[in-house]
């Protein structure tokens, strides 16, 4: 079956290529802003700050899976951790905060900016939608999105990025700038419930979310974009080669996930003491690492 980049000419309907031109019509105005604004300046240097901050360091990033609800959270009281798009619903049940917040998806930063504006921690967030959050706020750092045919990796967060068929994908161009050496995820349970077209837009009708951490993740009456798991695994795949040939590691520790792509690890083995568990060391070794 032919291809461009990574559609099938079976899937490039008239709706589809015109929705993809709306999108990256709407996105020049940003893309000009962010090469040429002193705006965008002074946030790339913000960018240019977190430059390696974390070399050697492990984190965890948490995708937002219904396996989430059953994570004991407390267990990152002492880690480096990223927490994703609604992930602050969870933060009435737990004592844990993550270190970092992420959020790039427009829907999200649209209907719930009021939330995010309110979390303390240090905020990325995605530059095309800065006028729903105060400028002038030095906690919150944007990243800029691409639009492209093939998705790859970013490894320096001043240039536009793909943003992929997931958040967790962000998260992990994020770390990688980090520098950090592991990254362990959480939550990424890589199943939903809901059926459709991928990345298309619906309007929730659904009382309960059976597909996220929370049942008023996305409520009733919210905007929201239907999975896209096999980009999502494209993507995790041009991630995991990214950190194996710099010497790094992604596991990924979701009980039950169904994730391929990422070499599994049971969470809780991962806090017996403050180093590596032994299997985990003994497989860096016999890389390479």
């Amino acid at each position: 079956m032919k291809k461009i980049g990574r559609y099938s000419i079976s899937d490039l309907s008239f709706e589809r290529i015109l929705l993809a031109l709306r999108v990256r019509i709407a996105e020049l105005p940003h893309t000009f802003s962010w090469k040429y604004s002193r705006f965008a300046e002074e946030n790339k240097n913000q960018i240019r700050e977190y430059k390696d901050l974390h070399k050697g360091q492990r984190c965890f990033i948490l995708a937002n899976g219904p396996s989430l609800a059953n994570t004991n959270l407390d267990l990152l009281k002492d880690e480096y951790s990223f927490g994703l798009n609604r992930i602050y619903l969870n933060f009435t049940n737990s004592d844990f905060r993550p270190t970092y917040y992420l959020a790039v998806n427009e829907l999200i930063l649209e209907q719930f900016s009021r939330d995010i504006a309110a979390l303390s921690m240090p905020k990325f967030l995605n530059w095309n939608r800065r006028a729903f959050y105060d400028s002038s706020r030095d906690d919150i750092t944007y990243i800029k999105s691409k639009m492209v045919i093939n998705d790859s990796f970013e490894t320096d967060l001043t240039k536009p990025l793909v943003v992929g068929g997931t958040v967790t994908f962000v998260a992990l161009q994020l770390a990688f700038y980090m520098g950090f050496k592991q990254v362990i995820l959480i939550g990424l349970d890589h199943k939903y419930v809901e059926k459709g077209i991928p990345s298309a837009t619906e309007t929730r009708t659904d009382k309960v979310d059976q597909s996220h951490f929370h049942p008023n993740y996305f409520p009733k009456g919210t905007k929201w974009q239907l999975p896209d798991l096999m980009r999502s695994e494209i993507d995790f795949s041009l991630a995991k080669f990214q950190y194996e040939n710099a010497g790094r590691e992604i596991l990924d520790a979701t009980p039950g996930g169904a994730c391929p792509v990422f070499r599994r690890m049971e969470y809780t083995r991962l806090f017996a003491n403050t180093r590596l568990p032994q299997e985990v060391v003994d497989a860096g070794e016999n890389s390479g690492q």
